[in-house]
């Protein structure tokens, strides 16, 4: 990793403060660089020169790419991590515009797995928060959102990174309106929200909410010689008291939960949490303007409610339904909007880009079922060291949608018995100790050469293949292609046909069982003028997006001026079809 392509920061525990301690921790003082693709722009930049923007990859390599610009520059963060929660967390898909009672034509599809090997959260974790410290200003703040699974690992993480003395607030959200089973315990009714500030210069205002009923009560002052709120009183030094319908909010937030039977929010994506909960972050400790960041993104709370209250935002995911449940709730958010006084002072533009330009898998989680399938691996259980075995080779798939450094193999290391190594050596000495497959998406050339000379330097000899399957991908066929049948003319543009393979193989349907292929479609996007590198679908004209129960429409009207057309159809598991037309009907 030379200079000129790294962000380099060095970062070491702060003197007279606990760190915490794991197998395999791996200090983190530098990070490579990461290119970024512009894919899409829905609406238009602001006046001040501001656009939104939304990342597609690795929240490690997005805030990679982020610090050349913004390092030092953003004044809230939100995130609400994976909780280590030994849980898949799935969306249920069923054909839209009617109910579907046949098990073969629903299904849940996976959206992201939570479930961690030994020390891998804690490390993951570790990289992630020492970048958020380095985004963020001078004056800005951290909220991290987690529950009982790791709340006290996460609070020494963040006395360790942002120094104890910043820590600002232990935040209980007690979401009374879960139903609860019966269990042999306490039920678990509230998550933790830690608040820090990187430095004791922050920006924070108090939240008021209204009370049942006015009350009296005593009225309170700041005494700028004690420093502290004190009882008012009047010039015969009598307690004041007022008549209030409202009350500063304390740090026991009582919020319901999205429940399925909610109409509003609820955008169908696994553990959304409700616009109430940040809108008291995002109003107690931002301004109109200021940037806030979210890198895990999930449904797109955190931006929505940005957008709402006049913020600008950047936010990222790995997940790709996570990137177009976002897009689709931002341009429900523009148009209303759209219908307010203050619109001008709302940033509602917004960007996507692809880090690293990998548009191969997209869903993680999927991602090392397709590999082991397609290869014909034998699968291994969950939260094993190895992920499969082939022909006698343990194989290890490492990172999904990035490129494959020695950290990747650090863990692997970390976790080897290296008593069962011991036992091989000396039943086999001077054979290698174990076969292995290193399964990547690009890779460091120098990977091979040291992962063995780490493992000499244990002592012990390998025997490792690396297969690069974006090198060698062309021998391997993971997804059947999405197909569509487009008619242009008169002026209109038609779908005739969609066919989204996987979605239909998934559903456990042939294309010619479904009765009308708009079931099968969540949203439809036309550039009407493509320049053939970034998509733009017109704002009124170009975006179709049906409420849950209804229908895209299918056909369009097709403005004058119109050129290049491009269109983007998204099916019901988040994955499309694109098509490039001229104004004739030939597709190019």
């Amino acid at each position: 990793m030379s200079e000129q392509d790294s962000e380099l920061f060095e970062f070491e525990p702060i003197k007279g403060y606990p760190e915490l301690r794991w197998n395999g921790k791996r200090s983190f003082t530098g990070t490579s660089y990461y290119p970024a693709q512009l894919k899409e722009t829905y609406g238009r930049t602001n006046d001040d020169g501001w656009i939104n923007k939304l990342y597609w990859g690795d929240n490690l390599q997005v805030m990679s790419h982020l610090l050349k610009n913004y390092r030092g520059k953003v004044d809230l963060i939100y995130i609400d991590p994976p909780f280590d929660s030994k849980a898949d967390y799935k969306k249920k898909i069923t054909l839209r515009g009617k109910a579907i009672e046949s098990d073969s034509n629903n299904f849940e599809e996976k959206q992201y797995g939570d479930i961690w090997t030994n020390d891998e959260y804690l490390q993951f974790m570790y990289e992630r928060l020492i970048l958020c410290k380095e985004l963020l200003s001078s004056n800005g703040s951290i909220y991290l959102h987690c529950d009982w699974h790791r709340s006290y690992h996460i609070r020494c993480l963040m006395d360790e990174i942002f120094g104890i003395n910043n820590a600002r607030n232990e935040i209980i959200w007690y979401y009374y309106n879960k139903m609860q089973g019966n269990v042999n315990h306490f039920a678990s009714n509230h998550d933790t929200i830690f608040l820090y500030s990187k430095t004791d210069n922050f920006y924070f205002t108090p939240i008021k909410e209204k009370r049942p009923e006015t009350i009296k009560q005593i009225k309170r002052v700041w005494d700028k010689e004690t420093q502290k709120l004190v009882n008012a009183k009047d010039e015969n030094g009598k307690v004041i008291y007022i008549e209030t319908d409202e009350k500063t909010i304390d740090d026991v937030w009582r919020l319901s939960m999205l429940q399925p039977a909610d109409k509003k929010e609820p955008v169908g994506y696994p553990t959304q949490k409700p616009e109430a909960l940040l809108e008291r972050i995002i109003n107690a400790s931002s301004k109109p303007g200021d940037l806030v960041f979210d890198c895990f993104m999930g449904s797109g709370t955190t931006q929505a409610v940005a957008m709402k209250l006049g913020r600008r935002f950047i936010g990222a995911d790995i997940n790709l339904g996570a990137i177009q449940t976002t897009t689709k709730r931002l341009l429900n958010c523009t148009k209303e909007i759209e219908n307010e006084l203050n619109k001008n002072e709302k940033y509602t533009g917004f960007e996507i880009y692809n880090v690293n330009d990998y548009d191969f898998f997209r869903n993680e989680l999927e991602a090392k079922k397709l590999i082991i399938d397609a290869l014909g691996m034998q699968a291994l259980p969950e939260n094993n060291l190895w992920d499969a075995e082939l022909d006698g080779r343990m194989v290890a798939i490492l990172g999904i949608n990035r490129i494959a450094t020695a950290s990747e193999f650090e863990r692997i290391i970390a976790n080897i018995d290296i008593s069962a190594l011991q036992r091989k050596q000396n039943e086999n000495p001077g054979k290698p100790v174990e076969c292995i497959t290193f399964v990547c998406m690009g890779h460091d050339p120098n990977l091979q050469a040291m992962f063995e000379k780490k493992m000499e330097s244990l002592g012990f000899k390998v025997d490792l293949q690396i297969l690069d399957i974006l090198r060698d991908k062309k021998e391997l066929t993971f997804k059947r292609d999405a197909d569509a049948k487009i008619n242009i003319k008169n002026g209109q543009l038609k779908i005739d046909q969609f066919y989204p393979m996987n979605l239909l193989q998934k559903l456990s349907l042939d294309s010619q069982d479904v009765k009308d292929w708009k079931e099968l479609v969540d949203t439809i996007m036309i550039d009407w003028n493509y320049d053939g590198v970034t998509f733009n679908p017109d704002e009124k004209n170009g975006t179709d997006i049906p409420d849950r129960n209804e229908l895209v429409k299918g056909i369009y009207k097709i403005p004058e001026n119109s050129g290049t057309i491009h269109i983007k159809i998204t099916d019901l598991i988040s994955e499309s079809w694109e098509g490039t037309y001229n104004i004739n009907g030939d597709k190019l």
